[in-house]
């Protein structure tokens, strides 16, 4: 990574409606109805976060379908580890991302298309 991105990366993080997302999708898929509930947030708010966190891959969106022919999307954290190692004046960022399970990743291209 670079350092700008080290810094994009970092200044998610800090933003706590970022982190209420990514613990609460790392429990279970949920669309941004519910994630608005949870993160006690305004919808706006939680689009424009997951906006940002699917810019840098820490989420993975489903799209789904409702029984009255209506879709939304549900998104699960990609997000598993992240490490900050300083030394000898220099700082490394080291991301560990899920997998994505390759039948969900067929879907999602085919989805995409």
């Amino acid at each position: 990574m670079t350092d700008d991105e080290d810094a994009e990366l970092l200044a998610i993080l800090d933003d706590e409606y970022a982190r209420a997302i990514l613990i609460e999708t790392s429990k279970e898929p949920m669309d941004a109805d519910r994630l608005a509930d949870r993160c006690d947030a305004s919808p706006p708010t939680i689009y424009r976060r997951i906006d940002r966190l699917d810019e840098h891959d820490l989420l993975d969106a489903q799209q789904q379908l409702d029984p009255d022919g209506h879709h939304y999307k549900t998104y699960a954290a990609r997000l598993e580890r992240v490490a900050v190692e300083i030394e000898d004046g220099e700082m490394e960022i080291d991301i560990t991302r899920r997998e994505e399970d390759p039948a969900d990743r067929f879907t999602r291209l085919y989805e995409e298309l």
